[in-house]
């Protein structure tokens, strides 16, 4: 089990891995560009290399690209949709590039119409992006936390669009401090047992590729996406303990997305309480 965090990537996506060393970082996830904003980053081929000598030097990864925050695949404006697919190629096409292993992101909301009604529209967008981008890269989808009709707030969500985009490519990252605002009680043993074993079934836990190891500001079942750092939320430094010592999660890489204590992002601080949780799990 690899422990790392989201980290910048400004002024030069060989950065990335310079900030990842400081605090200790052993897997990052980036973005391509402003979160906010539709426009992505060219990279120059100076870059490219820049990048992966520096991840060859410090060892670190696997790496994953996070997705534009605009991105809505359940959306009914086509101007938005055909943006959010170009988005989501653009990035494919990053990972590609820079060896990473491909692209978490949220698949929106369908803004009161239903998942069923958007269901059909997601899945051939997923097969889209898919069809559209390079064999080695993966469509990771994110679980929600439910708030203003998200889509993939339960397992069963995620499990049928996945079904029915019918390529191993499309796999699932775990955010930790979503699965709780929305009702999967991972602090308890029993209820982190029971939702494992869910995800098991209506997703398959061999689709489960990351983690975003986030404390919760919101209480359990809240529906409210709000992250907290380690030991400081609602999950709790027991809830982390349990999830680092289940088997299900042994082999996969935790990034961390918080606030951090300086109120800056991501830290060595929180990275290092992760891995003393991790020690204790007799993974080290």
């Amino acid at each position: 089990m690899k422990i790392g965090a989201h980290v910048g990537a400004s002024g030069g996506v060989d950065k990335a891995i310079d900030r990842a060393e400081a605090m200790g970082a052993e897997t990052i996830q980036i973005f391509s560009g402003a979160p906010q904003a539709w426009r992505r980053k060219q990279y120059r081929p100076e870059e490219v290399e820049a990048y992966k000598a520096r991840a060859v030097e410090t060892g670190i990864g696997p790496a994953f690209l996070h997705g534009v925050y605009l991105v809505n695949l359940a959306t009914d404006n086509p101007d938005n949709l055909a943006k959010s697919l170009d988005a989501l190629v653009h990035d494919m096409n990053v990972c590609h590039l820079l060896e990473l292993k491909g692209v978490i992101f949220h698949l929106g909301s369908h803004r009161g119409a239903g998942y069923d009604q958007v269901f059909p529209q997601v899945v051939e967008s997923v097969r889209s992006v898919v069809g559209a981008t390079p064999d080695d890269t993966w469509l990771i989808l994110e679980n929600s936390a439910g708030m203003g009709g998200a889509i993939g707030s339960n397992f069963a969500e995620l499990g049928r669009i996945i079904g029915e985009a019918g390529s191993p490519r499309v796999k699932v990252c775990l955010d930790t401090q979503h699965a709780f605002a929305a009702g999967y009680d991972l602090k308890t043993k029993g209820g982190l047992e029971a939702a494992v074993s869910e995800f098991d079934a209506e997703v398959g836990l061999d689709r489960l590729v990351a983690v975003h190891a986030n404390d919760s500001k919101c209480p359990l079942a809240g529906g409210v996406d709000r992250h907290e750092n380690i030991g400081e939320g609602q999950i709790g430094l027991d809830g982390f303990q349990n999830l680092m010592s289940h088997t299900a999660f042994r082999d996969i890489p935790f990034l961390i997305e918080v606030p951090g204590f300086d109120k800056e992002g991501p830290d060595r601080r929180n990275v290092e309480i992760l891995k003393s949780l991790r020690e204790k799990a007799g993974l080290s």
